[in-house]
């Protein structure tokens, strides 16, 4: 994050202040870092007695909220690249601070561990101190809480940005947090999950409140989209609203509900046109309404919300394949999935681990297509020391002993080469694992979740894959479908753009937004992202996008009909070009501001030495 050593310094002060001395850090850190610090220290605060919850008491507590989890899972798929990318982790919460689900980076998944932000742990911050999920259910807004504002000094490897998800009375019903070292959570963090809670809260007021619900905003637009005010009424009265709903109409819950809906809309709710209404607050401000009947949704309870139709809350298709995957899995059958490049395999592979009953244990992934045939045999059996020239001095125990009591994950698995199939299959009915260099054979246990792109039954009948190792892999299959055939991609799109583009007051047109659900996205969902994070680059803050370059001819509004396509590529390029011209050439610094992998950076280069030479 920007100004770090100022920011360190600064908690050092408030910390020495606070700690040492007995005195206030007003002024040092913010309001909420000094107000919660004053009730951990009043409240005789002990780290030693948090305790890891049983696996049977996390998968009730999952039971309890499958309603929050059902309407937040659409966010966490949203978040699961940007956290990725970024080397942190997102994860949801219940009311008390429970963490019931996470998504991100595998690398800081150990990390995460070491101070139990991990599935199941209590981060209330009776239990943990100051952190933010914890200090988010005292406060009820968004906040950030970097490094050492942690109030214990365990936590101070964490810089963690919430906000509270709430109910339509105006209860919290969980916290969405974003954790990751704190030079790795980014300026935006606190500004995308603010966002993402607020589509969340939406999506809960819509599958849940009773009655009829009014939509409504200042602009048009708006209307049917997460950004909308909703109230629900029931009998004339307001029973449940969003917070966006109270923004627009400078109201509370505390003063809105139970409240007559004509003394609102200074009209009677008969006389509201269900089709669309002008209605005009008592402060001459103008708001387009319209109606959503109570016929026309499914109104339920939270906890019965894992039963409803699709219409009631956004289905992620996944879901179902998902829960028979598990079952699947569970009982120790491996999975395999296949689907094009780009589709969300290994997304999907991390959460069979995490929903699964290997959940504790470790989740070990393996890009076959990504490893050189001369290192892949050290890479997944490991070795003995001197096993050849240049290995490590006391070996290394290879990627199948490291999986051990978790999930192996072996992606583009038709890429292995032969002699490896062979010493795979062999691990597979032995479940023993015999290193390079000699020594004993060292037991494994695994769940086995492969993936490919490839057609491996064809692959297998051509001579490259082996037919054995085919059957053995291919206990149950599960086949993702291609982002051009997903029922949720047009709000999917949405979700993500407004994820990227959210801090920089972006909007998306109608136009260009039918140009994107429009697109065949031959990459799928990496594509998606690829096209949605150049698009965001070369806007200017505030704009309203109206053309989105792609790889094919439709055009996305009339204005630009006559402007010939410009190639993806080629505005990728120009895009870092542009940056690296703005960074003076740091390529890390280029890379963090279009959300790009360094090797983009260093790959254009490498291009444009070549051209130039």
């Amino acid at each position: 994050m920007s100004d770090m050593p100022v920011m360190v310094a600064r908690v050092q002060q408030a910390r020495e202040l606070f700690f040492a001395e007995g005195r206030s850090p007003d002024g040092w850190v913010p309001p909420h870092i000094t107000r919660s610090w004053m009730r951990c220290r009043s409240n005789g605060h002990r780290p030693d007695l948090w305790a890891p919850m049983a696996t049977a008491l996390v998968q009730a507590r999952r039971h309890d909220t499958r309603g929050l989890l059902a309407c937040a899972q659409p966010e966490l798929d949203g978040l699961a690249d940007h956290v990725s990318g970024t080397g942190c982790i997102a994860v949801i919460c219940d009311a008390n601070g429970v963490i019931l689900d996470e998504v991100g980076c595998p690398d800081f998944v150990p990390k995460a561990d070491r101070v139990a932000l991990r599935l199941g742990a209590d981060w209330s911050e009776s239990a943990r101190g100051t952190n933010a999920i914890g200090t988010v259910l005292i406060e009820r807004e968004p906040l950030a809480v970097l490094g050492g504002e942690h109030f214990l000094n365990d936590n101070a490897i964490l810089a963690c940005a919430a906000a509270p998800i709430f109910d339509g009375q105006g209860a919290i019903a969980g916290v969405l947090d974003m954790s990751g070292e704190p030079a790795r959570l980014d300026n935006h963090a606190l500004g995308i999950v603010r966002l993402a809670a607020r589509q969340i809260e939406h999506r809960l007021l819509l599958a849940t409140a009773r009655g009829q619900l009014l939509r409504f905003h200042i602009k048009p637009t708006m209307l049917g989209t997460p950004r909308e005010g909703l109230i629900a009424v029931e009998d004339g009265q307001v029973i449940a609203a969003n917070g966006i709903g109270l923004a627009l109409l400078g109201e509370t819950w505390e003063t809105l509900l139970g409240q007559p809906v004509e003394r609102l809309i200074g009209r009677p709710w008969s006389r509201v046109d269900p089709h669309g209404a002008l209605i005009t607050l008592p402060g001459g401000t103008s708001l387009v309404a319209t109606i959503i009947p109570a016929s026309t949704r499914v109104s339920v309870p939270v906890g019965e919300l894992a039963h409803l139709a699709p219409r009631a809350i956004v289905a992620d298709p996944f879901d179902a394949l998902l829960a028979q995957a598990i079952r699947v899995l569970d009982a120790g059958v491996p999975v395999l999935i296949s689907g094009e490049t780009g589709v969300g395999k290994e997304v999907f592979a991390q959460r069979l681990h995490r929903e699964g009953r290997r959940q504790a244990g470790p989740f070990v992934a393996v890009n076959c297509a990504a490893l050189p045939e001369t290192l892949i045999e050290s890479e997944l059996f490991g070795y003995d020391d001197g096993a050849f020239t240049g290995a490590r001095r006391r070996g290394a125990p290879g990627r199948l002993r490291e999986a051990h009591g978790g999930v192996l994950f072996l992606d583009e698995i038709g890429d292995m080469p032969l002699a490896m199939q062979t010493r795979l299959l062999r691990v597979l009915e032995t479940r023993e694992v015999l290193p390079l260099g000699g020594g004993k054979p060292v037991a494994v246990d695994f769940d086995l979740v492969c993936a490919s792109h490839c057609d491996l039954p064809r692959l297998a009948a051509e001579g490259g894959f082996r037919s054995d190792l085919l059957y053995r892999i291919a206990g149950y299959g599960v086949a993702l479908p291609p982002l051009r055939e997903r029922p949720d991609r047009r709000a999917l799109i949405q979700q993500l753009f407004d994820g990227l583009a959210q801090a920089r007051r972006l909007r998306l047109s109608c136009n260009a937004l039918d140009a994107l659900d429009r697109h065949p996205w031959p990459g799928n969902v990496r594509e998606l992202l690829n096209v949605l994070k150049t698009v965001v680059a070369l806007a200017t803050d505030g704009e309203c996008i109206t053309h989105v370059p792609l790889a094919h001819r439709d055009r996305v509004a009339p204005s630009v009909a006559d402007v010939a396509p410009v190639p993806l590529g080629d505005l990728m390029e120009q895009a870092i070009a542009r940056t690296l011209a703005a960074c003076g050439g740091r390529v890390a610094e280029t890379a963090r501001r279009l959300g790009v992998h360094r090797s983009t950076v260093y790959r254009h280069l490498a291009g444009t030495r070549t051209g130039s030479g």
